[in-house]
């Protein structure tokens, strides 16, 4: 079985998303029973909701609604990681009140999209060591050459768990593995990261195959070890590169010839260990 650590729920009938103008094939209704009905098919038995960058005015709203969904009977979806923004002097305050929350499980400000130094700023730092030691995890989502830059914030809060998103996100599509594979393994020193193998589809041309993802997939592992890594399906993200299902069949053939020990800790265990997920 599969818990899923990255699902994306769309609903522009409930929050506003403005950075989906720029992405035409996104900008659409993903709908939680859309996922689900092919999730369960897929061996999918739970599910992490991943923030989807709303409207800024709207980031608690997106957590109870995705909660509300969680309370609907048989839902597979177990917690939220909530979005934040650090570099905010509000963090603080906004920190408390999810503390109390039990279903925020974590946060993610999103960076790959956004200026180098953004979390570089003095508020950004101190507020992310207000995470050293707390319950929650950090979700990093950065581009290769940014991969230093979160090497920075790992350093800050040694007693924070850290999650690396989409294997670094590689630019696979051009084949690079330079200087990606150099900062991934120097990241992956850090006893308090973790990698999260998820929807790197949506990197790769129109013609990938299997083969195609292997190098980044195997050395994302390989440097991280089976206990610190975890996977997502970046779903609706990952439809850019095929959908649920091929990204599914994908992971199951580039984990052929694992043992069930290590698929088990991959596809579900180091998930349930990290989030306390029953």
């Amino acid at each position: 079985m599969i818990i899923d650590t990255h699902l994306h729920l769309i609903d522009r009938s409930k929050l506003a998303y403005p950075w989906l103008a720029d992405v035409p094939a996104l900008d659409q209704d993903f709908l939680y029973t859309t996922y689900a009905r092919e999730a369960r098919r897929l061996g999918i038995e739970a599910s992490l909701h991943m923030e989807v960058d709303v409207d800024p005015s709207e980031i608690e709203q997106e957590t109870a609604e995705i909660e509300r969904l969680a309370q609907e009977p048989d839902s597979l979806l177990k917690g939220a990681i909530a979005a934040c923004r650090p570099e905010e002097d509000g963090f603080a305050a906004y920190l408390e009140r999810q503390e109390t929350n039990g279903f925020v499980k974590g946060f993610r400000r999103v960076l790959h999209v956004m200026p180098d130094d953004l979390s570089e700023q003095q508020t950004f730092r101190d507020n992310v060591r207000r995470l050293n030691g707390r319950r929650f995890t950090f979700d990093l989502c950065v581009l290769p050459h940014q991969i230093p830059t979160a090497i920075a914030l790992v350093d800050l809060a040694p007693d924070l768990q850290f999650i690396l998103d989409h294997c670094g996100v590689p630019d696979i599509r051009a084949g690079a593995e330079h200087p990606w594979r150099e900062h991934m393994s120097e990241i992956a020193r850090r006893p308090n990261v973790t990698a999260k193998i998820s929807g790197v589809i949506a990197y790769a041309d129109e013609a990938w195959q299997v083969e195609t993802l292997r190098p980044y997939v195997e050395h994302t592992i390989g440097v991280f070890g089976w206990d610190r890594a975890v996977w997502g399906s970046d779903w609706p993200v990952c439809t850019l590169g095929g959908n649920l299902s091929t990204w599914v069949g994908a992971t199951h053939a580039l984990l052929k010839g694992c043992s069930a020990d290590e698929k088990c800790k991959l596809l579900s265990g180091n998930a349930r260990r990290i989030w306390k997920l029953a």
